[in-house]
C-alpha cells in the first residue's frame, strides 16, 4: 500500500517553532526556582547573604544539611510523615473507592441521595471551631488517628472514581452476581483491578496532600508528640533564626552559629520537596489516563 507524505504548510511550521520556544521558556520558568533554591542550599551561609546566586553555588558548603540531619527528632518526624502518607493514602483511597462503587450500583435505590449528600459537603462545612470541638469529643487531639480518620472519604475523589467506574460494562458485575459473588467480592476482585489507573491518580492526590499538610499538625497536635517533617523543620528554621540573633549579640559558640535562615530555608525546601517529587515518575503513566478516562461520557 502506497504511503502518503503530507507536506507541512508554512503556517504549521511557524506554529511549531513558536510552540517549541514557548514550551522551552515555560520549562525554564518552572525549573529555575527549584534550581535556585538547590544552589543556595549548597552555598556557604555567610556568602549566600550577599546574594547573586542563581544556578550553582558560589562557595560550596554542606553545613545547612548537616545542621538539619543532626537534629535529634529528625528521624521520628520523617517516620511520622511517611506513616501518615501510607496510612492516610491507603485508607482514604479504599474508603473513597468503596463509596464510589456504592453510588454506581444501579440496583441501589439510595445511590442518588448519597451522591448529592456528599457533593453538598464540597460546598458547605461546619467550620473550623465546630470541627475542632468534634475532634476533642472524639479524643483525636494529640493522636496519630487525626491524620487519617477525618479524611477517609473525599467527595471530589469519589466523583472522579465513580466517573471511571461508570465506564465499566455492567455485564461484568452482573455476571459475577449471577455466579453468587457478593458486592464486596465484586468490588475487590473486579472493580479495583480494572480501576488501577484512576486509583493511582487518586493516590498521588492524597499522598501529596498528606505529605505537604502542616495545618493539621499545628492545630490538632499542640503537644508536638506527632509532629510531621514539615512542622518539625519549621521549628528548626525558627531555631536558626534565634541562633542568628544570638550570633549578632556575640553570644553563640556552637559550630553552626554562622548559619543563616536563608540557606537553612533552602535546604528545608529541598528536604521536603525531593521525596514526594520522586513519586511522580512511577505514577505518570497512570496519572493522565486515570483522570481522562471516564471523564467524557457519550
Amino acid at each position: 500500500m502506497e504511503s502518503r507524505h503530507y507536506k507541512k504548510s508554512l503556517g504549521s511550521k511557524i506554529f511549531d517553532v513558536f510552540n517549541t520556544i514557548f514550551m522551552i521558556l515555560l520549562i525554564i520558568v518552572m525549573l529555575y526556582p527549584f534550581i535556585n533554591q538547590l544552589a543556595i542550599s549548597f552555598n556557604d551561609s555567610a556568602d549566600a547573604v550577599k546574594g547573586g546566586i542563581y544556578l550553582w553555588p558560589r562557595k560550596v558548603s554542606f553545613d545547612a544539611y548537616k545542621f538539619i540531619f543532626q537534629q535529634k527528632s529528625m528521624a521520628k518526624a520523617t517516620l511520622v510523615s511517611i506513616a501518615r502518607v501510607l496510612v492516610g493514602t491507603s485508607t482514604s483511597v479504599i474508603g473513597t473507592a468503596l463509596l464510589a462503587y456504592i453510588i454506581t450500583i444501579k440496583g441501589f435505590s439510595g445511590r442518588k441521595f448519597m451522591r448529592r449528600l456528599f457533593v453538598i459537603t464540597m460546598y458547605l462545612s461546619g467550620g473550623l471551631i465546630p470541627f475542632y470541638l468534634l475532634m476533642v469529643k472524639l479524643h483525636l487531639i494529640n493522636t496519630f488517628t487525626i491524620y487519617w480518620l477525618p479524611s477517609i472519604f473525599s467527595a471530589y475523589n469519589m466523583l472522579i472514581i465513580a466517573a471511571y467506574m461508570q465506564g465499566i460494562p455492567d455485564a461484568l458485575s452482573e455476571s459475577a452476581r449471577i455466579d453468587g459473588a457478593g458486592e464486596l467480592t465484586i468490588f475487590w476482585k473486579i472493580m479495583l483491578p480494572i480501576c488501577i489507573p484512576v486509583i493511582a491518580a487518586v493516590c498521588v492526590f492524597n499522598g501529596v496532600g498528606h505529605w505537604n499538610d502542616w495545618f493539621t499538625s499545628v492545630v490538632y497536635n499542640p503537644s508536638g508528640k506527632w509532629d510531621t517533617l514539615q512542622v518539625y523543620l519549621r521549628k528548626v528554621l525558627l531555631e536558626t533564626e534565634a541562633l542568628e540573633k544570638i550570633r549578632d549579640q556575640q553570644l553563640a559558640a556552637t559550630q553552626y552559629s554562622s548559619l543563616t535562615p536563608k540557606t537553612v530555608q533552602a535546604a528545608i525546601t529541598m528536604v521536603v520537596t525531593v521525596p514526594i517529587a520522586m513519586i511522580y515518575p512511577f505514577f505518570q503513566k497512570y496519572f493522565i489516563s486515570g483522570i481522562t478516562i471516564g471523564a467524557v461520557k457519550e
